[in-house]
């Protein structure tokens, strides 16, 4: 009875070393060939105090200023003096900040309400508002979003703050862009924190399954948006309160090769 001791001892280090964790992989829902499509695309759309970049292009670039806010440089005179150039040969293209109401201050145009466009629609609004007004006859009009900034906290490769220039991003683009969620990330329950009309929402969003993730509205993120992977348990247990880890996996080894030592002593001073 007593001699079944060490190989009892060495075949649950063994058992524990080479255990699978099932909540690692993502998507297990999926199967060969299968198809899953989400319930709804999420394009970005305009929102009060949105900053927005506006070009208006037309075949005569005199006429095209007239519709392009620039922002004016500053330089000295011969006097010594600060002058101001708000010209398109010296001034930057300006953006647009969205009021409150949701509206802007378009040149010639006067306010416009833009509030829900999206980029495509917004372009084809004003580029519409300039033929009707006898303004311009084939105007080009360019959208681009400039406050597109997303956040990824928690338990990945490269947290930050990420700028992105698109229609829509995903959940999934976002983390790649962060470098991937590390091991000890908590891949069943990554929250997305989405300020809507001056309430925080909040969801949750489970990774190792497709069609929970696809079905969620924080599938397509939003200009703002807080991503949170939570550290797993096994890390939180192993996290000090210093905030470093001291239990590695060679410190884990080392108290393996200890209690195996001592499994064994056990077992020769009690033939």
């Amino acid at each position: 009875m007593k001699k079944s001791v060490l190989p009892l001892t060495a075949g649950l280090l063994l058992l524990a070393s080479c255990s699978t964790p099932k909540n690692i992989t993502y998507f297990q829902d999926l199967t060969n060939g299968e198809a899953i499509q989400p319930q709804k695309v999420y394009d970005i759309r305009v929102r009060p105090e949105d900053k927005l970049s506006i070009i208006v292009t037309t075949q005569d670039q005199q006429l095209s200023s007239l519709f392009n806010l620039v922002q004016a440089q500053t330089r000295l005179t011969a006097a010594g003096t600060a002058s101001g150039a708000a010209n398109s040969s010296d001034g930057r293209t300006a953006y647009y900040t969205v009021s409150p109401s949701g509206d802007i201050n378009f040149p010639v145009l006067g306010k416009l309400h833009i509030a829900g466009m999206t980029r495509s629609e917004l372009a084809e609004f004003i580029e519409k508002k300039l033929i009707e007004n006898d303004l311009v006859k084939q105007p080009v009009v360019t959208v681009e979003f400039i406050n597109t900034g997303i956040s990824v906290l928690g338990e990945v490769v490269s947290p930050g703050k990420y700028e992105f220039n698109e229609d829509h991003i995903t959940l999934l683009e976002a983390l790649a862009i962060a470098g991937d969620l590390k091991v000890t990330g908590q891949r069943e329950n990554v929250m997305v924190l989405r300020n809507n009309n001056g309430k925080q929402e909040t969801y949750v969003v489970d990774l190792t399954n497709a069609k929970n993730l696809t079905a969620s509205p924080a599938y397509y993120l939003q200009p703002d948006d807080v991503i949170y992977v939570e550290p797993n348990d096994r890390s939180k247990r192993e996290t000090t309160s210093a905030g470093n880890t001291p239990f590695t996996p060679s410190f884990w080894l080392s108290v393996g090769s200890i209690g195996l030592t001592v499994a064994t002593l056990i077992v020769t001073l009690t033939k």
